[in-house]
């Protein structure tokens, strides 16, 4: 368990050092992601958010009709939406949006060049555009055009930008220099363009790009970009807008809800209109009837010389006088109930509006009638955003139906109850006139005509009083949105945000070099350290060959440098492990799993290097297919090893080479390259061989071939002490070392231990544990030469 706890901590430190040596990557990743962070945050659009605020009052309380209570809880008539929802969907709709597109004159905008990029001119445009066309063709324009500048008098204009111009020839330049204050003609008729004095572009030179945009997208545009929120069981909307210019959104939304209360009054009036013009034209037809009657009385009077009514008047009773009273408002009743039969009949169509408050003395109809109404406006607004296919609609249709059907039942109960009470008072009018039949023929017919009188004047007064009312009630209405607050924007923009713009550039700074390190951590299946080693074999480690960082391939016997001081270790390590031989030379096989790992190359420093320590050395190249050693020491291969198996007559002083400069190094070439190497290593001249320089050497370093290609080595492998396999860093697949500990484990390798090539020094310039081993005290000064002759 303890072991575990510490493979897991170590690795883990080996993660965290990974990540730290690379600290400069990081570094310079964050350092291009905050720079590449500033520049976006220099030249990007700034978005601000505008926010209004409203609340609708509702005045559609069909909740409190009797009537109604039990034809909305089911059928038809339920309302599944509420009512906050049918204005926010009225608020959006592309009516109200495209009017308020074009009050504004949102369609056309105004940019102003800049060296980086274009600002658009919102509040203060440089120039002022004129036309001659009407607005919906101008609105439905879409078009770009540049006017450059020139003084304060003229001006260029063409419909390619001007910095993309700069390439083409004078005679394919498509633009054209006016006066200010001249007509253009164009595609969509003329156009007199006039300067804005001390307007943000209107400098000489500058360039300015107007662009057309068509209604209908912009309507699309703000649709899609216009937010308004609700909380369930509140009447207050909040409108919000985003834009790169806060006054324009500004006056986007107090404009949209200028144009809604605005819709909403003119609904409302609608009603008072179509009232207005019921009693208009009643007025008319009792007029009308009043002067009939006056003249027939007037008639009478003539015929019948009646002059003095008064003294008549003491023969009615005061029970005659009540009972008339009654008769004429139950005929003032029946007389409008037939009113609003006819109009209702002549007017039934599911958007046409019915007369509100004209006297009949019914508290349902009037409900009725008022509700009726309300659902029509309701109706004819949806409709300005939508078909008569709606299912809202159709189910407002539906309502308007059942409406009209209980308003007519309501005047027909109502009718005939008014006419039960008139046949009621009409029988006790009888029954007074019989009480006074004395009173002579005439001034009973006068009487039945100033009793028409009467009822026609009553009536004549009431319209007119109601005439009266409704024109006072016009232009009274009151909008449905109460604003609380007006738009208004955030004073910071809502995007780009700065904070979270440096924070994302910072995580992506070290999210880059992270994922490449880690990636290519998670692909790499090379060798690199001691520890790939360590955690792959059970091969006891003898040590390890820094990276050169000279140009000197061969250690030297005065030489201070990090690679002479590792093969000084591997010959201390050698010595250890080889304490207990008896015979006198110590031969030692170098090996290993492929080519250019670097064997040749570790044989012959360790030959030198022993040797440097005056101990005798021969150096054997056995490695006869592709022979190196020989060329690492200037050796000229002539007779040699092969040579010495295939002819007897050879003998074994006869191909041994003397180094120059180095009377403690021998050398034993390969010779001539045969064509049967593996059988010619298997000559018993082999084992004569060994057997005779066994005694006359302190070491005999043995460059064998590549055990992972030929099986050479094996021949001959039982002649060694100690094998040393050497595996090259950044370059042998870890999935290679399985051969090396299969020889392990086989036995087929006598003292088998393994050796790093190649591999990375330690940031102090020296090697092993980090004392300044290979430090040269006399070369110091030029340290900063060794590093640039790198290897």
């Amino acid at each position: 368990m303890k072991n575990e706890i510490q493979d897991n901590y170590t690795h883990i430190s080996d993660i965290i050092h990974l990540y730290l040596s690379k600290w400069k990557y990081f570094l310079l990743s964050m350092f291009v992601c905050i720079v590449i962070a500033f520049i976006f945050l220099r030249y990007s659009t700034n978005q601000y958010q505008s926010t209004a605020i409203i609340k609708i009052t509702d005045e559609k309380q069909m909740n409190k009709f009797p009537e109604l209570s039990g034809l909305q809880t089911s059928g038809l008539l339920s309302s599944e939406g509420d009512v906050i929802s049918d204005e926010m969907e009225i608020l959006k709709s592309k009516t109200l949006i495209e009017q308020v597109i074009k009050d504004l004159k949102l369609n056309i905008r105004f940019y102003v060049q800049g060296r980086i990029k274009e600002k658009e001119n919102y509040l203060d445009p440089p120039v002022s555009l004129t036309f001659f066309k009407k607005d919906s063709i101008i609105n439905a324009v879409d078009t770009t055009f540049y006017i450059t500048i020139l003084s304060e008098d003229k001006f260029n204009i063409s419909h390619e930008d001007p910095k993309t111009l700069t390439s083409l020839s004078d005679n394919d330049v498509p633009s054209e220099s006016y006066n200010f204050g001249d007509k253009i003609s164009t595609s969509y008729g003329g156009m007199i363009i006039t300067p804005n004095q001390g307007a943000y572009g209107s400098q000489i030179g500058s360039v300015i790009k107007i662009a057309f945009t068509p209604v209908y997208k912009l309507v699309e545009s703000y649709q899609g970009s216009l937010l308004l929120e609700n909380e369930k069981g509140s009447n207050i909307i909040k409108l919000s807008l985003t834009g790169t210019i806060s006054k324009k959104s500004e006056n986007f939304l107090n404009k949209l809800i200028d144009k809604y209360n605005e819709d909403v009054v003119y609904d409302k009036e609608e009603v008072i209109k179509v009232t207005s013009d019921f009693i208009t034209n009643r007025l008319d037809i009792v007029s009308q009837e009043l002067e009939k009657v006056d003249l027939t009385a007037e008639t009478l009077k003539k015929d019948n010389r009646l002059t003095d009514l008064s003294s008549q008047s003491n023969i009615f009773l005061q029970s005659e006088r009540d009972n008339e009273n009654k008769l004429i408002s139950t005929t003032n009743q029946i007389q409008l109930i037939d009113y609003m039969e006819d109009h209702l009949h002549s007017n039934n169509g599911n958007g046409d509006l019915l007369p509100a408050n004209v006297g009949i003395e019914d508290n349902g109809i009037a409900q009725v009638t008022k509700s009726h109404n309300d659902l029509v406006m309701q109706r004819n607004r949806l409709l300005k955003n939508s078909s008569e296919k709606n299912p809202t609609v159709i189910n407002l249709d539906n309502q308007i139906k059942a409406l009209k059907q209980n308003l007519e039942q309501s005047l027909t109960n109502f009718k005939s109850s008014s006419e039960i009470t008139l046949n009621s008072l009409q029988r006790t009018d009888s029954r007074i006139s019989a009480q006074i039949y004395s009173t002579p023929g005439k001034e009973r017919k006068f009487r039945d005509i100033t009793r028409q009188q009467n009822i026609k004047e009553s009536l004549y007064l009431y319209l007119l009083e109601k005439r009266e009312e409704t024109a006072i009630t016009l232009g009274m209405s009151s909008p449905n949105a109460k604003i609380i607050d007006r738009a208004s924007s955030s004073s910071s923009p809502i995007s780009p945000k700065i904070p979270l713009v440096y924070l994302a550039a910072l995580i992506f700074g070290l999210a880059i070099p992270t994922s490449i390190i880690y990636t290519k951590d998670i692909l790499d299946n090379k060798v690199h350290t001691k520890k790939d080693l360590t955690n792959y074999l059970k091969i006891p480690f003898i040590g390890e060959i820094p990276k050169s960082r000279t140009k000197n391939l061969t250690v030297k016997k005065v030489d201070y440098s990090p690679k002479a001081e590792a093969f000084r270790i591997l010959r201390t390590n050698i010595d250890f492990m080889l304490q207990n031989l008896t015979h006198k030379s110590k031969t030692i096989f170098v090996t290993s799993t492929t080519s250019k790992e670097g064997k040749s190359h570790t044989s012959v420093n360790l030959a030198l290097s022993i040797s440097h320590s005056e101990k005798k050395i021969l150096f054997i190249e056995t490695d006869i297919r592709v022979p190196k050693g020989s060329r690492y020491l200037d050796i000229e291969n002539s007779n040699g090893l092969t040579d010495y198996i295939s002819n007897d007559k050879i003998e074994v002083k006869d191909i041994i080479v003397k180094t120059k400069d180095n009377p403690y190094l021998d050398i034993i070439p390969s010779g001539t390259i045969p064509p049967n190497p593996a059988e010619l290593l298997l000559s018993d001249r082999v084992k004569e061989l060994f057997d005779t320089v066994n005694d006359k050497y302190d070491y005999i370093i043995v460059d064998t071939a590549a055990v992972g290609l030929v099986t050479d080595t094996l021949l001959f492998s039982k002649f060694a002490d100690l094998f040393i396999y050497v595996v090259k860093a950044d370059y042998l697949d870890k999935r290679s070392l399985s051969i090396a500990q299969t020889m392990y484990d086989d036995k087929r390798l006598p003292n088998m231990t393994v050796l790093l090539n190649n591999s990375e020094q330690n940031k102090n310039n020296g090697y092993g544990y980090g004392y300044g081993y290979g430090k040269n005290p006399n070369t110091t000064k030029k340290w900063w030469q060794k590093i640039i002759n790198k290897d």
